[in-house]
């Protein structure tokens, strides 16, 4: 079935304002090709080659010179039209062909058709993808489905989510019949998740264990491509990969190095990290030794909690039972962990490289992010949402300059000096602002 995606406007404005090819990159199972297919229908002819499934593909790009050479043995390859101006050829699984990239500037430059490409970071074989001169190749990283695109796909009105967007504009209560609903439906989904086949599955069967085994079985392809594709280390990559759910349920969330070995050092491990953070399956969220902008200045690389990419996959791997414990929100249920799971991959989603803050002297908070200063954020999932000491200490220390913080609670919206109290479904409204219109003539007429 096709789901409502962001995504899906995105790639219908693409190719109407820009000459370039089109990349989705990302972990797998995330919609990528459904996405592009779907955009393909809306061309006059559509040409689809999956390196993967046809590797015979690969030798179409081997030893050319020229843009027509490639395109004529597309054509033989296919047996399909070539239609100018009109034609989307899609390449999938990019990831089997290193001569790919070569490929698209010569295909770029001839200007004749459109062409879209799709393929998993899992082991990072398409290494040389970014360094494509800017104006061949555009770059659009896929996620699972965010909790908003979740609501809209299980029937939400526009209707509620005006009066949701409403009062997280104005910072006023929602409606009670409402939050309570939207708990409901957070909760659901920190159990269904965002994966695109998990979705489909719940909307058509409302089965939590038939979405289970959906969840099962991306895990177990998540770590069979580690097998496939990484290169040294895959023991090492595996074991750090299935250790995720435990570390975030441990108590202070932070991956210790001493669960993998108790001599680890994080220079030996530091590529492993690295390579789940670059195949999609993975999220650091690293520690800062300030909140002072810009952040990325004060990371602390061997500090940071590794969440998973979707919250689905994570509650999946915990053990058998808990989904129905998180629907019916039991008490005994540590919820810290999957909500926060939820926070990290919302705000990645949203364009934010979230951080966290702890020091001895403050304590911690869950979330930092970037905005015109430093936004701190904490999850609270119990119902003394209105204890955050280290919160406190932030917003006290002038030193840091911090005009507002977040506290994500199942409570309902308010505001009590700087911090401003709201749902933990109101993350789906944390998103970077888009400049609505970019254009800036600036005056020369004294100049000139």
């Amino acid at each position: 079935m096709a789901l409502f995606r962001y995504l899906t406007g995105y790639l219908d404005d693409f190719f109407k304002v820009r000459n370039s090819a089109l990349l989705l990159t990302g972990a797998r199972q995330t919609g990528k090709t459904f996405a592009i297919r779907q955009l393909g229908q809306k061309f006059t002819s559509f040409i689809e080659i999956n390196f993967l499934e046809s590797p015979a593909a690969i030798n179409i790009f081997k030893n050319v010179n020229s843009a027509e050479e490639i395109l004529l043995r597309i054509s033989a390859f296919t047996n399909q039209p070539l239609i100018k101006n009109n034609t989307l050829i899609f390449f999938d699984e990019v990831q089997e062909c290193e001569d790919i990239i070569t490929a698209i500037k010569f295909l770029v430059d001839d200007g004749k058709y459109h062409y879209a490409l799709s393929g998993s970071l899992l082991g990072v074989e398409i290494k040389d993808v970014r360094s494509i001169p800017v104006g061949y190749m555009s770059i659009k990283e896929v996620y699972p489905l965010d909790f908003e695109e979740f609501i809209i796909n299980l029937g939400v009105s526009d209707r509620i989510l005006d009066h949701l967007k409403g009062c997280w504009k104005e910072i006023r209560p929602v409606d009670y019949t409402i939050h309570d609903k939207l708990l409901s439906l957070y909760r659901l989904y920190t159990v269904v998740g965002g994966m695109p086949a998990a979705v489909a599955e719940y909307i058509n069967t409302n089965d939590i264990r038939l979405v289970s085994e959906v969840q099962q079985d991306i895990v177990t392809l998540y770590r069979k491509d580690i097998s496939k594709y990484a290169e040294k280390d895959k023991l090492k990559i595996k074991e750090i990969f299935d250790l995720i759910p435990s570390e975030l349920d441990a108590k202070n969330k932070r991956f210790i190095l001493k669960s993998l070995n108790q001599h680890a050092k994080f220079e030996r491990y530091q590529n492993d990290f690295l390579w789940l953070k670059n195949a999609g399956v993975a999220i650091p969220v690293y520690n800062l030794e300030e909140p002072k902008m810009p952040l990325k200045l004060a990371e602390t690389r061997n500090l940071f909690k590794l969440f998973s990419n979707d919250v689905g996959l994570l509650t999946v791997q915990y053990a058998n039972g808990i989904q129905l414990k998180l629907l019916s929100g039991e008490i005994d249920i540590n919820y810290g962990a999957v909500y926060e799971n939820v926070v990290a991959q919302e705000l990645l989603c949203h364009g934010y490289n979230p951080y966290y803050y702890n020091s001895k002297r403050m304590g911690e908070v869950d979330f930092v992010i970037s905005s015109t200063k430093p936004l701190p954020i904490e999850v609270k999932s119990g119902k003394d949402y209105e204890r955050h000491n280290a919160l406190n200490n932030l917003l006290e220390c002038k030193e840091f300059e911090i005009e507002i913080a977040y506290v994500l609670s199942n409570g309902n919206i308010r505001k009590k000096g700087k911090i401003i109290y709201m749902p933990i479904y109101m993350t789906m409204f944390i998103k970077q602002s888009k400049i609505e219109n970019g254009i800036y003539k600036i005056d020369l007429s004294n100049l000139q």
